[in-house]
């Protein structure tokens, strides 16, 4: 199929895309990648495409120790390869690795990702897990919003009327901490079947504090399990991984699809809670060695 008839801006000011997206039916482009095959499958049909390339300073990555802001022009392959992104925040580029195929991550953007709210999404997960945040510009001002008020369902935001999300927030990573992320999909670059992305942060004594979890293609939304009293004041070598995989199925309630049945997402989430968690631990250990 193709796209319905629409209009077409390229504003080189964000002022100028907020005052085009005041028209009824105007809908913001970045890297199009989620956006353009919505279109030609006429599950959107805007009026009018804005599209931000030309608005400067939103293609740019600010490192921190408090984290990494990515702007929303941002490509996913440029975060990829961003080795300070990733040094602050190592989700960022394990997530990344996982988003399709190389051609998509050289266009599409992280932030017109997470925009997208695709609960299948790589980004959406890592945002929650880490705590992150988006800036969202209005004609009223700019203000940051959590990630857990700005999910509120399946392709769906608490952003309305005209508005640019143009940029996201990944806090760093907190100290003797470790990571890992990994998914199940059908073929390489698919849409993930289930996902899981972990973090584990250990004391000054090498004992498990925090063991947190947040997976792609299991809920409607985002969804950060704590999961640490299956794991709590033991060692890396210590820790029952099983268990705390044990924990995570009981409090997810994946939905069934053509592609999986809940049963069996529910079962991917026990085995790449454990394989996850066992790892992040290990980099962790090895962090405050």
């Amino acid at each position: 199929m193709k796209p319905a008839p629409f209009g077409y801006a390229d504003p080189t000011s964000l002022d100028e895309a907020l005052t085009l997206l005041t028209e009824d039916g105007a809908k913001v482009l970045a890297g199009g990648q989620s956006l353009l095959p919505l279109l030609s499958m006429r599950l959107a049909s805007p009026a009018t495409l804005v599209d931000i390339n030309k608005v400067p300073g939103l293609d740019t990555v600010a490192v921190s120790g408090d984290g990494v802001r990515v702007g929303a022009l941002v490509r996913h392959a440029q975060l990829l390869h961003h080795p300070e992104a990733a040094r602050v925040q190592p989700l960022l580029a394990r997530a990344t690795a996982n988003v399709a195929h190389p051609a998509i991550r050289n266009r599409g953007t992280t932030v017109g990702s997470i925009a997208h709210a695709d609960p299948s999404g790589e980004m959406t997960s890592v945002l929650a897990l880490t705590g992150g945040s988006v800036t969202v510009a209005t004609p009223e001002g700019s203000s940051a919003v959590d990630w857990a008020d700005f999910f509120v369902g399946p392709l769906e935001t608490s952003v309305h009327g005209p508005a640019v999300v143009t940029d996201a927030f990944f806090p760093a990573l907190p100290p003797r901490s470790g990571t890992a992320f990994e998914e199940v999909s059908r073929r390489k670059g698919d849409y993930a079947v289930c996902g899981a992305g972990v973090t584990v942060t250990l004391d000054d004594d090498s004992r498990v504090v925090s063991a947190r979890a947040a997976y792609i293609s299991v809920g409607l939304v985002p969804e950060v399990h704590d999961l640490t009293e299956a794991v709590h004041g033991r060692t890396v070598d210590q820790a029952d991984w099983a268990a705390a995989g044990d924990l995570a199925r009981t409090l997810v309630d994946p939905d069934g699809d053509l592609h999986a049945s809940a049963d069996y997402r529910r079962l991917l989430v026990g085995v790449l809670t454990e394989r996850t968690l066992a790892r992040a631990g290990a980099e962790a250990a090895g962090r405050t060695a």
